[in-house]
């Protein structure tokens, strides 16, 4: 199975043959149920790299909770200069770094199994496609490793789950540059009570 991703970045699974038309892009992944590279959030967050990375071309990239790398490997597919990975989870850090050698891009990236506590910004780009309360829980993090004007792309929430969220944000003087959101489908009510995802670009407010 294929997934498109973005108009120049085309994703296939490892051991399929694929030959893209020209003028597009393609990122190997292995394929994995844990982390799907076609989860709406994951959508979403490649929508907003693209945006963000023409706004920062060459751009230093922080790729917070990575999951398969997918989103870090896409930024700097799409002109992101070099990427960190990072993820509390080994299992996360081995597959991003297998995902990486496929597509020729681990001298651009380097992988981290641990947390944001371990790293020195700063990051032109953050990404955070991350649970609703560990949003809530790394703010403080981001601030210090943005750059002064630097951008996020964050995801992990539903829209009924946004208010709280952007109040958090705006306090610290970020603001929306775009919003996206998809739909998906569950069998039985999700427990925050929407099926719609969120993801958001947000510009930091310049310091006075």
């Amino acid at each position: 199975m294929f997934y498109r991703l973005t108009p120049e970045l085309l994703p296939r699974l490892s051991g399929r043959l694929f030959r893209p038309r020209p003028g597009k892009q393609s990122l190997v992944l292995e394929g994995s149920s844990v982390f799907p590279p076609n989860h709406p959030t994951t959508q979403l967050c490649l929508v907003l790299i693209k945006q963000a990375c023409a706004l920062r071309p060459g751009a230093s990239v922080l790729d917070l909770g990575c999951g398969s790398g997918i989103l870090a490997l896409a930024a700097l597919a799409l002109g992101a200069s070099h990427a960190v990975a990072v993820d509390i989870s080994g299992r996360a850090a081995r597959q991003t770094r297998a995902n990486a050698i496929r597509n020729g891009l681990l001298p651009r990236l380097a992988v981290v199994k641990g947390s944001t506590e371990c790293l020195r910004g700063p990051f032109d780009l953050i990404v955070a496609n991350l649970p609703w309360g560990v949003h809530f829980e790394k703010k403080e993090e981001l601030d210090r490793l943005a750059a002064s004007d630097g951008l996020l792309v964050i995801a992990g929430f539903k829209d009924t789950q946004q208010e709280p969220l952007l109040t958090c944000y705006r306090s610290r003087a970020w603001f929306v540059l775009e919003q996206r959101s998809r739909d998906s489908w569950s069998p039985e009510p999700p427990p925050e009570l929407s099926y719609t995802w969120v993801a958001w670009l947000l510009g930091r407010v310049a310091d006075t």
